[in-house]
């Protein structure tokens, strides 16, 4: 499944606003079939982009689907979430500054981490 097929369905819920899109729906105006269409749906909902309503249309079960606005996750500032940066355990952290030998934009420690901190987000789909 593309990007391009979930910011096309996200489009398509968030231009019906309260009104909402049945789930069914969507899937004929992407033109995709309800197994994929049922993935679509469940991956849009576990990044909290939109919710569904469970209703009755035409004597049928089906979901009506609604756009939120994504949460932006809390980022707080502590301690707890800084202590593993590698600059503070540095021996050369006196030395480092742009342009020196030890310099922070191309010190393999602080980039290593960085790198690590990107995949973590990326796993919790915060990042793409």
């Amino acid at each position: 499944m593309t990007p391009k097929l979930e910011e096309q369905a996200i489009e398509l819920i968030k231009s019906r606003g309260e009104e909402g899109l049945y789930q069914n729906e969507l899937w004929k105006l992407l033109k995709i079939d309800s197994r994929e269409g049922s993935r679509l749906t469940l991956r849009l909902l576990k990044k909290g982009i939109i919710v569904r309503e469970p209703v009755v249309h035409n004597g049928r079960k089906t979901y009506k689907l609604y756009y939120v606005r994504p949460k932006i996750p809390e980022l707080m500032v502590s301690i707890e979430k800084i202590r593993d940066v590698p600059c503070f355990r540095c021996t050369y952290d006196s030395k480092c500054n742009p342009g020196n030998f030890h310099n922070p934009e191309t010190c393999p420690f602080l980039t290593a981490w960085i790198k690590e901190q990107v995949e973590k987000l990326k796993a919790l789909e915060l990042v793409s």
